[in-house]
């Protein structure tokens, strides 16, 4: 057996063990205690999980060092016409197996976040335009949620009022838009699939997930950013992995739709721009000969990004999202020292953090698996100066108690790499926010049907094996596992693809929220396509 690939077996396995000794700990206590406390029990949990993982680990690997994907023509009707036109028959399929749910939740599934964006398109106050000091206060449009996402939920709930007089048909434009973007999108993924050879049985169960699965057609009625976000996420991997495997120098046709694409994944997500900026050098490096335009392609997002924020918002008197957004780590940690070390935070320190966060009641507002009870109380007052003066306190305290500010953002994070931290969240119920302003807003009578729906919805994540489809941790465990088999095979040009997708879990630890479905939502919808790829990679074609 290659000694190259027992070490990448062996490294994968020690990763995952560590995620499930480390994930029980938090998951039972909050904290690394059950580690330390039975040190010996512990090293020996680790040892089996990593001996059996390994074992399963290698025993796949050489499976995949053997695996032969035959080819073969069907002469069944429906496989044919599939095969013959995958974008159109899927795009059918997918909408019939979402029609009984875009019935029964009509016009759409609201939820706090875009309940509060359609507040502010109206110019009504809302809790999201007292973050920040508004440039305008007669503007009180922000773009903590992406304003082009804000814009186009706003302007159909518009349409539907000045054309029709009603909010459940404006509403309903928007589902529309969303349940039209996420079909094509994974119909488009279909074709792709085709294109880059897959076998037809592959395509067929990614297909009968997408139209039967639950999570995509309760998210394709649900108004959320991440729908959208997400089915550009999927389109930039497609896109790297033709990058990847051209042959020739880019279009013009490439550029411009590339372009367009990388613009609108950091209009739909003020994070998206820090996805193609990190993935940009990794391009770099495979795409020499393409190298001028490629850099001419993230020069132009660049330039973009930069105006629209610093020229476009502030014309419109649009204020930037709260710099609170990015600080949801450093904040729990905070926080969970204060928790935990109360008695000794100097009068200073507790000055300079009041300055910030709010400092006598911190400590009851720390919850170890959410940032927002702590970072909603931040001071959008506070000055540099202020902010200076607390990143001293915070280093200062860190080398206090490292452990401590370690379990604060484990504590935040661990069910990204942990599949028995299942905090699963689907949209099913009816939120009335906006009718408290003047909106008319309701579901129909079939009230039957949807709690049906919904009782499938919020337990199919738990049924054996299926639901692992949408279990997070467990879609960060096949990432890593194709990470792993892609490098022992030295196809380190092909990993790139998987760039976006790792960034993505980056962006996830950083969120304010452990486990939270909405963040990794890229991922897990892009996963099927992500695996199809992998196979294309790694299997022997044959025709049979």
């Amino acid at each position: 057996m290659k000694k190259r690939k027992i070490i990448i077996s062996y490294i994968l396995s020690i990763t995952l063990s560590l995620f499930i000794i480390i994930g029980t700990s938090f998951i039972i206590k909050n904290n690394l205690s059950l580690i330390y406390k039975h040190v010996m029990l512990s090293i020996l949990s680790f040892v089996i999980i990593a001996k059996i993982s390994y074992l399963i680990i290698i025993k796949i690997f050489n499976k995949l060092d053997n695996e032969i994907s035959f080819k073969k023509n069907s002469t069944n009707k429906f496989i044919k016409l599939f095969n013959t036109h995958p974008f159109l028959i899927s795009l059918i399929v997918i909408i019939a197996g979402w029609l009984i749910y875009i019935i029964a939740f009509y016009p759409c599934i609201m939820s706090p976040d875009p309940s509060f964006q359609i507040l502010q398109y109206f110019g009504i106050d809302n809790k999201y335009s007292t973050y920040v000091n508004l440039i305008d206060e007669n503007v009180i449009l922000t773009n903590h949620h992406p304003i082009v996402h804000t814009l186009l939920i706003g302007s159909s709930l518009k349409i539907g009022l000045s054309l029709f007089n009603s909010t459940n048909v404006g509403l309903f434009i928007y589902s529309i838009i969303q349940v039209t973007i996420l079909a094509s999108t994974l119909s488009y993924t279909i074709k792709f699939m085709k294109e880059i050879k897959l076998s037809i049985k592959y395509r067929l169960i990614c297909l009968i997930i997408y139209a039967f699965l639950p999570v995509f057609a309760f998210y394709a009625m649900s108004p959320v950013k991440d729908v959208i976000f997400g089915c550009l996420i999927i389109l930039y991997i497609i896109s790297i992995y033709k990058f990847i495997k051209t042959k020739d120098k880019l279009t013009i046709k490439y550029i411009i739709k590339e372009i367009i694409l990388l613009i609108l994944i950091t209009l739909f997500r003020n994070n998206g721009f820090h996805i193609i900026i990190l993935s940009f050098p990794f391009l770099l490096l495979i795409g020499r000969k393409n190298i001028f335009k490629y850099t001419t392609i993230i020069l132009i997002v660049i330039t973009f990004q930069l105006s629209f924020n610093n020229i476009i918002l502030p014309y419109f008197k649009i204020t930037p999202g709260s710099i609170r957004e990015t600080l949801s780590i450093p904040f729990q940690q905070t926080a969970r020292y204060v928790k935990e070390h109360k008695n000794e935070v100097t009068k200073k320190e507790k000055n300079v953090i009041d300055k910030v966060l709010g400092y006598d009641d911190l400590a009851d507002r720390y919850k170890p698996e959410i940032a927002d009870p702590v970072k909603n109380d931040f001071n959008k007052d506070s000055t540099k100066n202020d902010l200076n003066n607390y990143f001293k306190t915070w280093l200062k305290q860190l080398k206090k108690h490292p452990i401590t500010y370690v379990e604060a953002t484990i504590n935040n994070t661990y069910g990204y790499f942990y599949p028995a931290k299942t905090n699963w969240y689907i949209y099913t119920k009816y939120n009335p926010t906006i009718n408290e302003y003047g909106f008319n807003y309701n579901f129909n009578n079939l009230n039957t049907l949807r709690d049906i729906l919904s009782s499938f919805g919020k337990i199919f994540p738990y049924i054996p094996i299926i639901g692992l489809i949408v279990n997070i941790g467990f879609s960060t465990w096949i990432i890593l596992f194709m990470l792993s088999y892609l490098i022992y095979k030295k196809k380190y040009k092909e990993l790139i693809y998987l760039i976006p997708s790792l960034i993505v879990l980056l962006v996830c630890v950083a969120s304010p929220v452990n486990t939270y479905f909405r963040y990794a939502l890229p991922n897990i919808f892009a996963l099927p396509t992500m695996f199809g790829i992998f196979q294309k990679e790694v299997r022997k074609e044959v025709k049979k």
